[in-house]
């Protein structure tokens, strides 16, 4: 069943998604969001959620639709973001001041923003509810004698205040922490003391839940380097997709775009294989590649070049859908995949330099240090690793210069190998006697490369990156690289 179209810039956006949550139509993000199991650990009703993912792993697509859900629900959401706090967070060297600046800082937000959200914007907040845990008191006692004066306000308001006087229920939503990041010791205190005015206002306000986005890097500095995060550990959810998943949210991104309106639970209980058929509405099935990328499934391709990151797709099919148009073709081919790739890498590439820049200034030296050396029948050996020839590797990179964190202390080879998994730069790799290929990322499994110990997997750099490191010998990647397998293993 084919349904040409115009691959022109507003119907790329309406089809797969603009790369930021922000920046996509709020109806449109509805149709197509795949609600996942981590969705609804996430959404569920404690406390305390802290979700922690890498960039373009769909943080905050998930705040936006949570906050939708809440709405419906007549639930009162609050969103907080920098711009709302860049005021509250300290440099004072005494750490429980720094706890009460933020306690007083989120009360008065989050009672300032449930009283516009309800109607009564302007309503005063006394001084003592930033350090007494009387805040759903004071807004409970705030709204109730107002309550019939709310009597020509539109119904959601109407909902809101009604359900709130019942129930004293928020959901506090702050997200982009990790604005201006640089992993200094100021700012893992300043995240450190967020957290536990959370768990402070938690349980002093039992009604009252916070989901929290934090990048992985910026938890992980922030809990390998304070001891009080013990506290929060178990309220964290690591965001992260299977590629059947991603391959599904595809899908739907498809079928919702054509008016068709497909079942979650539908598509994920597909095999691979039955998922690619709804491919051929806009793209080839099979790509027309070279070596080991010949006549192969359209959809292996896309699998294999996504760091399982629903971004990450967005963009390589907004790329190679921008060519098609170029080419006035309304389906897009192999070559609109051939021609964008190294473009692809190039930007995977520079997404990384900008996101871990901050915890390694010098990480675009040991990224581009990575280039395989090796060339005709020996290339894909290049990009794979045993743990001594990978440590090896690092440290010949590491004899024209040492790598200095923003703690400035010098890193071994071991530790900046930690660091490229940790980013999913490499990726954990092990070869099946059946020749199938399993991959394993850092969220799957963070202790793989704890010491870096041998659990009988080797290290690959993630085929993302390929194009950008070897520019100058792109065939020997279609010649080499093995994609991933299309089975039933990521169901």
């Amino acid at each position: 069943m084919k349904n040409p179209i115009e691959f022109d810039d507003e119907t790329i956006q309406v089809l797969f998604g603009a790369e930021a949550a922000e920046d996509e139509d709020p109806e449109r993000l509805k149709e197509y969001y795949f609600k996942s199991e981590t969705y609804r650990n996430i959404v569920s009703d404690l406390p305390l959620r802290i979700i922690v993912g890498h960039k373009g792993i769909g943080k905050s697509a998930l705040i936006t639709i949570a906050i939708q859900e809440d709405l419906d629900k007549g639930r009162l959401p609050i969103l907080i973001q920098p711009n709302d706090i860049a005021k509250l967070s300290t440099d004072s060297p005494d750490f429980l001041q720094n706890i009460n600046n933020w306690k007083e800082g989120l009360n008065a937000i989050i009672a300032s923003k449930a009283l516009t959200s309800m109607g009564m914007e302007g309503s005063p907040i006394p001084s003592d509810l930033k350090i007494v845990g009387k805040l759903a008191h004071f807004l409970v006692e705030t709204i109730k004698p107002l309550k019939d004066k709310l009597v020509d306000t539109e119904p959601v308001k109407k909902l809101l205040v009604n359900n709130f006087l019942n129930s004293s229920e928020i959901n506090v939503y702050i997200d982009d922490l990790d604005r201006g990041w640089e992993g200094k010791k100021g700012d893992i205190s300043k995240i450190s003391a967020l957290l536990n005015a959370i768990r402070d206002i938690n349980n002093e306000n039992k009604n009252i839940r916070f989901k929290i986005a934090l990048r992985s890097d910026v938890y992980f500095l922030v809990r390998t380097s304070d001891e009080s995060t013990d506290k929060t550990e178990s309220a964290v959810v690591w965001y992260s997709w299977t590629n059947h998943e991603i391959f599904a949210l595809l899908v739907k991104r498809i079928e919702t775009f054509f008016g068709r309106k497909p079942q979650e639970a539908t598509l994920i209980a597909k095999r691979q294989q039955q998922l690619a058929k709804y491919l051929e509405t806009i793209m080839e099935s099979r790509f027309n590649g070279r070596g080991r990328w010949q006549d192969i499934p359209m959809h292996q391709v896309l699998m294999s070049l996504i760091r399982k990151r629903p971004r990450d797709l967005v963009k390589l099919c907004t790329l190679a859908a921008k060519n098609a148009h170029k080419r006035k073709s309304n389906i897009i081919q192999s070559i609109d995949f051939q021609n964008i790739f190294e473009d692809y890498s190039q930007g995977r590439v520079q997404d990384t330099i900008n996101e871990y820049r901050s915890e390694l200034p010098d990480i675009e030296r040991l990224i581009m240090g990575m280039k395989p050396t090796k060339r005709g029948k020996d290339a894909a050996s290049g990009y794979t690793y045993s743990t001594d020839t990978l440590i090896k590797k690092i440290s010949n990179i590491c004899e024209q210069g040492a790598f200095k964190f923003k703690d400035n202390q010098i890193r071994t080879p071991k530790e900046l190998a930690n660091f490229l998994y940790k980013i999913n730069f490499l990726t954990a790799r092990k070869e099946m006697p059946n020749g199938e290929i399993i991959r394993k990322y850092f969220e799957e499994n963070r202790y793989i490369s704890g010491k870096f110990a041998d659990f009988g997997f080797e290290w690959e750099v993630h085929p993302a990156y390929r194009w950008a490191l070897q520019p100058d010998n792109i065939n020997d990647i279609f010649n080499d690289l093995q994609l991933t397998s299309d089975d039933s293993s990521n169901l």
